[in-house]
């Protein structure tokens, strides 16, 4: 899709592209900022090289302004999504807490593969339920 959007952004030339500058940039900005753990490097580069292809394209200046734009959507709507996320600890107090519980084991699980990891003679105390107790046939 990103080689897509910089073949599109040649295609039509530095008047006609600014109007959807923006629209390009958006998930441009996205994959430059997104920290996931799995990311692909390939794709970041490739990202950074069409941001600096519509650089040359439509000039600093425009571009400079879309791309702010584009980072202030972006900040806005990340603090939306907090604010809700705040809002509903208050107004669903259990779906909170569930929440909260799901958070606490998995963290303990990351820790207890953690520690297996760096030291395999050391096996970490599993909880078991009364499920894995159960003798199924």
């Amino acid at each position: 899709i990103f080689k897509f959007l910089g073949a599109i952004s040649v295609d039509l030339g530095k008047d006609r592209i600014k109007p959807y500058l923006p629209t390009i940039l958006t998930p441009l900005y996205r994959e430059l900022n997104s920290n996931y753990a799995e990311q692909d490097p390939t794709l970041k580069n490739l990202s950074q090289e069409i941001i600096e292809l519509l650089k040359k394209l439509v000039g600093l200046e425009a571009f400079s302004l879309a791309f702010s734009s584009v980072q202030k959507q972006a900040n806005q709507k990340r603090a939306m999504r907090k604010k809700q996320r705040a809002l509903q600890t208050v107004a669903n107090p259990d779906i909170a807490a569930r929440r909260k519980l799901k958070r606490h084991k998995n963290k303990a699980e990351t820790r207890k593969r953690k520690i297996e990891s760096l030291r395999p003679v050391h096996k970490a105390k599993r909880h078991r339920s009364l499920k894995d107790l159960a003798m199924v046939e």
